[in-house]
C-alpha cells in the first residue's frame, strides 16, 4: 500500500517539525479510544499512567507531569479513588504532603489497556507493505531519542533573565 508523498520540495525544518507533531498527536489521539478504559476520560487515563510510572508522587508534581492545572487534577483523584484505581498516601515527613499511587487495580486497567492499544496499531502495521515498515523500525531511535531530549528542558540562551 504505497503512501503518497505530501512534503514538497524545499520543504523547511519547521514545516517537518509541524508534520512530525501533527502525525505524532494524530496517532495518540487514534490509540487513545480503548474498551478497557471504559467511562474514564483520557485525563483520567493519563492521571492513572502517570501515578503508575512515577508513583508515589505527589500531587504537584503529579499534575505538572500529567500536564494538568491542580484544580482539575484535585477534581480526577477523587473519582479515580473511588473506583479503585488509585490510593492517597500521607508522607510520614511532612503530614501536610499527599502522594498518590496507582493500586493493583489501577494497574491490571492499565495493562489491558496497553494491550488494546499495542493490538490496534500492530493490526495496522501489518497493513503496511515491508518498506514501509522497516522505514518505521528504522526511525524508531531516533523518536525515542528525540522524545528524551525534548523531556530535558532547554538551556536559556544567554543574557536573558528567568522573569
Amino acid at each position: 500500500m504505497a503512501r503518497e508523498d505530501r512534503s514538497s520540495p524545499g520543504e523547511g525544518p519547521e514545516l517537518s517539525a509541524a508534520r512530525l507533531r501533527v502525525a505524532v498527536a494524530r496517532l495518540s489521539r487514534r490509540l487513545r479510544p480503548t474498551v478497557a478504559a471504559g467511562l474514564l476520560t483520557a485525563s483520567e487515563v493519563d492521571v492513572l499512567l502517570a501515578a503508575e510510572l512515577r508513583g508515589p508522587i505527589r500531587l504537584s508534581d503529579l499534575a505538572s507531569f500529567a500536564g494538568l492545572n491542580p484544580t482539575m487534577l484535585s477534581r480526577l483523584i477523587p473519582r479515580l479513588e473511588q473506583a479503585g484505581l488509585v490510593r492517597r498516601l500521607v508522607d510520614e515527613t511532612d503530614r501536610r504532603v499527599c502522594r498518590v499511587e496507582a493500586t493493583a487495580k489501577g494497574h491490571r486497567l492499565l495493562e489491558r489497556i496497553r494491550s488494546e492499544r499495542n493490538d490496534a496499531l500492530s493490526r495496522r502495521l501489518d497493513e503496511l507493505d515491508p518498506a514501509e515498515r522497516e522505514a518505521l523500525l528504522v526511525a524508531l531511535p531516533v523518536l525515542e531519542e528525540l522524545a528524551e531530549r525534548l523531556s530535558v528542558p532547554e538551556p536559556r540562551p544567554p543574557g536573558r533573565s528567568s522573569r
